[in-house]
C-alpha cells in the first residue's frame, strides 16, 4: 500500500464522482477536505483510532501496514473522519458508525477490494448498500 503522500502525488486518480460511483454520500467540500488533510498527515495522536481501523480491517479480512512513524492512508483517512466535527447540520458523517465510516475512507481512496470485504464482512450493516 502507498504512502498518503505518495498517494497526495497521484490526487488526480482521485476524483468525487469516481466516489460516488462507488456509493460514497459526503458532500464534495467535505471530501476534498478530508484528502487535502490526509495528504499531510503520517501519523494519528489517537491511537484508540489506530486500533479501532486495525480491528475493522482484520475483522473484513485485509491488513492495514501502520507503523509507529507512518501509518497506512486507510488509517489516516478513518482516522480524519471520524474526529470531524459535526458543524450543526442535520447529517453529518461524524454520526456513522465506525465501519460505514470506515467505507467511506475506502470510497475515498478508490480501495473497491477492501471495501468489498469490509461490505461481505458485516452484511448487517451494509445491507442496502447498492456496492454488493
Amino acid at each position: 500500500m502507498e504512502s498518503v503522500r505518495e498517494s497526495a502525488e497521484k490526487d488526480a486518480k482521485y476524483s468525487y464522482q469516481r466516489y460516488r460511483e462507488l456509493g460514497g454520500i459526503i458532500n464534495e467540500k467535505n471530501y476534498q477536505s478530508a484528502l487535502d488533510r490526509a495528504r499531510h498527515t503520517v501519523t494519528l495522536d489517537n491511537e484508540k483510532l489506530v486500533g479501532q481501523a486495525e480491528f475493522i480491517a482484520g475483522k473484513s479480512g485485509f491488513t492495514l501496514h501502520n507503523s509507529r512513524g507512518a501509518l497506512d492512508q486507510r488509517t489516516i483517512l478513518y482516522g480524519i473522519l471520524r474526529t470531524d466535527a459535526n458543524p450543526g447540520v442535520k447529517y453529518h458523517h461524524s454520526q456513522m458508525g465506525d465501519q460505514q465510516l470506515f467505507a467511506e475512507a475506502l470510497k475515498m481512496l478508490e480501495d473497491e477490494g477492501s471495501l468489498k470485504k469490509l461490505i461481505e464482512a458485516h452484511p448487517n450493516i451494509f445491507h442496502s448498500t447498492k456496492n454488493e
